[in-house]
């Protein structure tokens, strides 16, 4: 392993120690969606990654927007419909329902769609934004700025969960490219690992298939390089 490669693992496992198995097991899930939910978000937003551990623990598969700073897709879309720049926003095509804020996102998710309480690393709210605003501080460059890409024609896939610090790699690689993406969560203990071990062939994450190209992996270096040979506008991985 090179230097760069031991502080990137480095930082992204104590991004996820500041937020420790949260996000990494599945809690009961009464329902999933029929159409998949939206969530627009940039990975290193803290309001973001509750979120996102929010819909892990529920082992949910939402189409995932990247709305990283600078970028051009898709935060022009939240300010159209939501009224204002602020992340994470959700939309539930199933029930009509749309919002911002993270609390009332986490909230909403397990009414909805779990056993209608959430567990407290996500129920206290003070506890859950200064833990994650610990972890952002970790990756602070990591999943903030937009880098010129061109989009693909199908969604790209992405099995994760939210806690590992490999996934996190792969996440903001998507993130700083916008790439959306259909995020495929398997913490553990999730009733929908079967399904992934027998797409994937192993219980490993991420992994990472693009339908445009035929490409599936797992490694998330291999996954950051792929992304952007793939779809950064001459710009390699850093």
């Amino acid at each position: 392993m090179n230097l760069a490669r031991f502080l990137d693992v480095t930082t992204a496992t104590a991004a996820s120690a500041a937020r420790p198995n949260f996000g990494n097991v599945h809690y009961e899930r009464r329902k999933s969606p029929v159409q998949p939910l939206e969530l627009y978000e940039f990975e290193v937003c803290p309001y973001c990654r509750i979120a996102r551990e929010a819909v892990s623990a529920l082992s949910l598969d939402p189409v995932v927007y990247p709305c990283p700073k600078g970028g051009k897709l898709f935060r022009e879309k939240v300010k159209r419909e939501g009224g204002r720049y602020q992340f994470p926003y959700l939309v539930d095509p199933n029930t009509g329902i749309s919002m911002y804020e993270s609390a009332d996102i986490v909230e909403y998710l397990f009414r909805e769609y779990g056993d209608g309480a959430a567990p407290w690393f996500l129920r206290q709210r003070a506890f859950a934004v200064t833990t994650s605003m610990i972890a952002s501080a970790f990756r602070p460059s990591r999943g903030r700025h937009a880098v010129r890409s061109r989009q693909p024609e199908k969604l790209l896939e992405l099995y994760s969960y939210e806690g590992s610090p490999f996934c996190r790699i792969a996440r903001e690689a998507l993130c700083e490219l916008e790439l959306p993406y259909r995020l495929h969560n398997v913490p553990r203990r999730s009733p929908d690992r079967g399904d992934y071990v027998s797409i994937s062939g192993k219980m490993q994450v991420p992994y990472l298939r693009d339908p445009n190209t035929g490409a599936q992996m797992f490694e998330s270096a291999e996954i950051r390089r792929y992304l952007y040979a793939t779809y950064a506008d001459g710009r390699a991985a850093a």
